[in-house]
This record gives structure tokens, sequence and C-alpha cells, in this order.
């Protein structure tokens, strides 16, 4: 009985303390929940407002489109450059979309438009055939072990999908037309980015397929119809190899600039300005992206759209180009180098080029250019040549070399007469003028440029570098005779860059200055002098001739005039280019009046040897300087060039009115078998004809 009781009390002592624990574990957790249950009020109630925004914003997503790019105008307001609207098929890429769903939309749009296929590559063909479920999982079950597994372990997905592309390559596959169709419009919805907008069709959209979409478009998630804009030309499209040209939107932006212009804010796909003037006014032409605010669901589907920024369409540009101006000279530069052709003498020639600019302002009134293959004889336009592309171009240069001499003070304009004398160095050829020997005892310097004495302009080149000359035996002249005369031409623009608002400009070309043994070139020098040495590009040449018509100040070269923007329908103008003098030339009103009167005896005088008074009759008076440059043609085919042909390029530069000046050209036909035919003189006439024809007009 006493073993008995001592059990029973045993039991009850061990019930009672665990129902102590059970009650205590309850009333933790109970405590704990109480506590969880007040962290959630607290959170709700102070934070809620936080963490809704936060809600709100990730459900929400902003999708930004582009605008149609700004348009170019010449100098009299007409449109050069404009934007064609065309209907467009558009794709929306939802954040959580499959490939699975875009084949399927794919699929079906494809059924309704038809794109172009002929960049569909074989990679892009492996991926819309493998998106085909049936189709991958039958390429897979046949790929060989060692592309699925590495040992025991299965390779990467990618590594495996990489493999099964190879597969379906190497096997081949043979889609049908309708197949390809819906392949090509698989991959620009692939290659899209999430909640980014993509073009699907933006050109030749018919009308019908305008219809069927729109009446789909509720089976078509991330269809749309919108509009897209081209660039067109309304003058013609001879006016691209100026302002340059927009990438399209599969090539996107350029690879040199993707990561700078990423950080703008651009996407991968926009079009961008790729060159010129496009290129250089890129952020004034763009605008601002049109803004879509989008939102989606919980399974991240797009369920509405409402736009919150129309968008801003970019600045336009005002050249300074007179379009029918740069027409009419871009045609008188074809006839006449086609007239070049006919006669025989382009056998060697690499094209011809024409700049013309108001000196007073620096403003660009034409520029045109003609580049030519001399292995296939095609021709291309070429009107950036004009700033890239370098000339010997003769006695064109000579009114810079009376000048520095006059600068130098070697000669002065009441005292510049010199003997007309050739120049005999020991083991050379003769170096003279064009004319017979004895033709002039002695000239003036104006009378100088009148004939253009290769004579006169070796003297000044001695006098300036203090020569010691004994005939056919012995010269020298003091070693800083190039930095000098260079020095002076660089004044003028020569041989260095003009700062013409365009990229790509070239800064001439200048030759060696010292011999093998470290003596001073003097012959080339000489050369230097009358202009058969140094390359300049036309550029260059337009402004040396500005800098002297209009008094000695060097004006910079631009083409963009003012930038404008829509306001309420109208322009407004938000800049102006206004005239940019780069530098004063060291010269006085009395020097430059002597290279004026030269050259206007160039084109007014009578005398046998006058080089261009073919423009004498012309009514304003025209002022100028012919210039003829010898040179080599290498044959890129003969690499070892011996015995070269020789060439002449053929050039004129000079400006109208005379007494005062309001255009400046220059005309350059490099490596013409001969000269005979004054193709220069003959553009430059026509040229100032009908740039006063169309100034009457105003």
């Amino acid at each position: 009985m006493k073993i008995f009781r001592r059990r029973k009390n045993t039991h009850k002592k061990t019930s009672s303390i665990l129902s102590f624990r059970l009650n205590l574990l309850f009333f933790i957790i109970f405590v704990l929940f109480a506590v969880l249950i007040a962290q959630l009020a607290y959170l709700q109630i102070v934070y809620g407002g936080k963490f809704q925004a936060e809600v709100d914003r990730t459900d929400q997503s902003v999708v930004k489109a582009p605008v149609p790019r700004g348009l170019i105008y010449d100098s009299k307001g007409r449109v050069i450059v404009s934007n064609k609207a065309e209907n467009a098929v558009t794709y929306t890429k939802s954040s959580d979309v499959n490939p699975k769903q875009m084949y399927n939309v794919a699929n079906d749009l494809s059924k309704m438009i038809t794109v172009d296929t002929a960049d569909l590559t074989p990679r892009q063909e492996a991926d819309y055939y493998l998106t085909n479920t049936k189709n991958y999982q039958k390429i897979y079950k046949k790929l060989p072990r060692n592309q699925k597994m590495s040992g025991k372990e299965q390779l990467e997905n990618s590594v495996v999908y990489d493999n099964m592309v190879k597969a379906v390559q190497k096997k081949g596959i043979e889609l049908t037309p309708q197949q390809k169709n819906s392949a090509m419009i698989f991959s620009k919805m692939s290659s899209s980015y999430q909640l980014s907008t993509t073009l699907i069709k933006n050109s030749g959209l018919s009308t019908n397929e305008i219809a069927k979409v729109s009446e789909h478009l509720s089976q078509l998630p991330g269809v749309g119809l919108g509009t897209d804009w081209n660039r067109s030309y309304p003058e013609g499209e001879d006016i691209k190899d100026i302002v340059g040209n927009v990438s399209t939107e599969k090539q996107g932006l350029p690879q040199d600039q993707i990561t700078e212009l990423l950080a703008k804010g651009y996407s991968r796909n926009d079009r961008v300005g790729t060159s010129y003037l496009e290129k250089s006014y890129e952020s004034i032409l763009s605008g601002s992206k049109r803004e879509t605010q989008v939102e989606v669901n919980s399974k991240n589907s797009v369920t509405d759209s409402k736009e919150v920024y129309k968008g801003s369409a970019g600045d336009n540009i005002n050249l300074t180009i007179d379009s029918k101006f740069q027409q009419a000279v871009e045609k008188i530069l074809k006839n006449t180098y086609a007239s070049a052709q006919a006669s025989g003498y382009t056998q060697y020639s690499d094209g011809a080029y024409v700049v013309a600019m108001n000196p007073k302002t620096g403003e660009i009134l034409a520029m045109a250019g003609i580049n030519r293959n001399t292995q296939t004889g095609e021709t291309n336009s070429d009107a950036l040549g004009v700033i890239n592309r370098t000339f010997v171009v003769g006695s064109a240069v000579k009114s810079a070399t009376v000048l520095g001499a006059l600068m130098d003070g070697v000669i002065t304009p009441s005292n510049n007469y010199l003997p007309d004398e050739p120049v005999y160095l020991p083991a050379t050829p003769v170096k003279k003028s064009i004319y017979p020997i004895g033709t002039f005892s002695g000239m003036n310097a104006a009378q100088a440029l009148e004939v253009s004495s290769n004579n006169y302009m070796m003297k000044l080149a001695m006098l300036e570098g203090h020569a010691k000359y004994v005939p056919n035996k012995y010269i020298s002249m003091n070693p800083d005779i190039f930095t000098k005369m260079r020095g002076y031409f660089n004044q003028f623009g020569l041989g260095v860059k003009t700062g013409i608002d365009l990229p790509g400009e070239a800064s001439g070309i200048e030759g060696p200055t010292l011999n093998d043994d470290g003596a001073v070139k003097v012959g080339s020098a000489l050369d230097l002098a009358y202009g058969n040495y140094d390359a300049y590009t036309p550029i260059q040449v337009v402004q040396y001739m500005a800098t002297i018509a209009n008094g000695g100040y060097r004006v910079q070269p631009h083409i963009v005039k003012s930038i404008s923007s829509n306001v309420d329908g109208k322009q407004k103008t938000i800049y102006s280019a206004t005239p940019k003098v780069l530098n004063k030339v060291g010269s006085t009103t009395d020097e430059i009046g002597v290279v004026k009167q030269g050259m206007y005896q160039v084109t007014h005088g009578s005398g046998a040897w006058t080089t261009a008074s073919s423009l004498k009759g012309l009514n304003p008076s025209v002022s100028g300087k012919t210039g003829t440059a010898e040179s080599f043609f290498y044959d890129p085919k003969n690499p070892d060039n011996t015995n070269p042909p020789s060439t002449l390029t053929s050039s004129f530069v000079g400006y109208a009115p005379s007494d005062d000046p309001e255009i400046v050209i220059n005309v350059v036909f490099p490596n013409l078998t001969n000269d005979k035919g004054h193709f220069n003189t003959i553009a430059a006439k026509q040229i100032f004809e009908e740039y006063f024809k169309e100034n009457e007009m105003k």
C-alpha cells in the first residue's frame, strides 16, 4: 500500500511540471505574436505611406520614345533636311516576357505584316527554330553527352544552348518564307530592351496591314501602332555630303560612342548623327524623348499606359549655304569636269573642288567636290574634300609670297621693282617662269602677280633668306627661311586649320626643310615661294584670299548661321553666329593695296602673259590669281613607280566685286595631263555669274 501511494504522488508531481511548462510556452508564443502584431501596426502607421509609394514606384515604369529630329534650313529659309513621317508597327517588351510568348506573338503578327528578311542571319534563324519546344527537345536529345555534361555536372545553360545552335546550323534548316518572316519579327522583339519600344516595321506599311494589326491589337501583347520619322532631303540628297548621315535603328549607337551616349540617356538602338553636322550638332538636333508611364500588374504584364511628357522635337539649324546657289555650283563643277574628261585630260585626275565664302563674315556660301577613282574612273560627290584633301596649288599662293616680303621689309609699296632673272642652281635644271627668258627685263610686284612670275617670287625668297648666290656655282640661305615664309603664310591661313565648324579638317602638308646632310633645301625654299612645294586644303586657300579681300582679317569660316527652336509653332532664335576674327595680319593697308592691284591686273590686264583675262568682262569686276603646279602621278598598282607621269594641278582663287568684296571662291582641278582647257577660270567665271544672278533676284 505504501509503495502504491508513493507512485501516485510522483505522477501528480510530473503532470504539474509539464502543465506549467506548456503554459509558459504558450505565454511566450502569445507575447511574441503580440510584439509582432504591434511591430506590424507600428510599421503600417508610421511607414505605410513610404512603403506604398515604393510599391507604386515598382508597379510603374517610364518608357521613352524618340521624337522627330530638328530640321535643317538653308540661308534663305528653305528646308533642306526634314523628317518624313511613316506609319510603324511597334513592340514594347514587358519586364517578364519570355521567349515562348514572343515566339507566339511573332507568329501571329507575321500573318498580318511582311518585313524585309534580307538581313536575317543563320543565328537568328536558329534562335527562332529552337524557341519551338518540340524542336528544342529534339535537338537536345540528339546532342552528344559531352556537349551537355562535364563529368557528373551539367554544363551551364548558355553553353548547352550555344552547342544546340551549332548543331542546328550544322544540320541546316530550311525555313519557309512565312517562317523567315516570323523569325525576323521574333529577332527584333528579342533584341529589344525591357519596357522599351522597338520598331518592327517602319516603312512601306500598307493600309491593309495597318487595318489587320489594329483589329487584333488586343490579341498581340506589346504590339502597337505608332509613327516613325526618317530623314528626307527636299532640295536633293547631294547636301548629305555636308550635313552628314543618321544611323538606322538597326545600326543604333556607333561603337566608338556607345559608353558616352548611354551615359547621356540614349538607348542602344537610338538613331543618332554619325557624320558631319548631324554628328557635331547631335545634342541640338535630337530633342527630348517622349515619355509614357507604363503600369504593370502582379504578373509584370503591361496593363495600361499614359503619356506623361509628349517630348520636344529637336531644335533647327539654319545654314549659311543658299541651296539654289549650292546646286548651281555643283552643276557647274560637274559640267566643267565632264568637259575635262571629254578632252582626255583626266587620265590621272582624282577629282575637282570648289568652295565659296563671304570674306567679311566667314559664311560658307557653297562647297562642292568630285572624287574620282583613278583605277576605275568612277566618280562620287565629295563636298567635304574641300576641308580634308590637300593640294599643291602653285601660283595661287603668290599673293601671300608678295605680302610676306612686304611685311619682311625686303620690298616696300613704293619700291618693289626687281630684275626678272631665272635662277641657276648647281647641277640642277634652270628655275624660271613659264614665259621665255628675256621676255621682261624687270617688273614691279603688281606686274609679277599679273604675269605670274616665278622669277620674281624666287628673288623675294632669296632676299628674305639673305641668300649668297653665284649662278651655276653656289647658293646658300639663312636656315630660318622656311620658318619665316611659312610664318607669313600662316597669318593668312595657309598651312593651318581654318577652324571651320565641321569635323575632319586637315591642316595641310609641309615639305621637308633639310637635305640628308642637314643643309637647308634651298631649291625647295624657292619652290615654296611660287607655290610648288607645300600642300593646302581648298578651305585654307579661300580663307587666305578672304584675308586679303577684307583688308587683313583672318575670319573663321562657318556653315551654321543660327539655331532656332519651335515655340508655339514659331521659330525662336536661340543662337546666332557672329564673325570671328582669328588674327589680324601684320601688313599695312598700302601693302595689301599693292597685292590687290596685282590681282586686279590678273583679270584685267591686256598683256600676252596676263593669266586670267577671260574674267575681264564680268560685272561686277573680279580680282584673283590663277595657279598651276607640277606634280607626278604615282600608280598604286606599280610599287616601284619608276618614271611616273607628270601632271598639272590647275586652280583659281579670287573675289568680287573688286572694290567691295562679298564673295571669294577657290577652284581646284588636280592632276590633269595639261591645263590647256583653262577649266579653272571657266568654272570660276560661271560661279561668279551665278552668284550675282541670284543676288540680283533678291
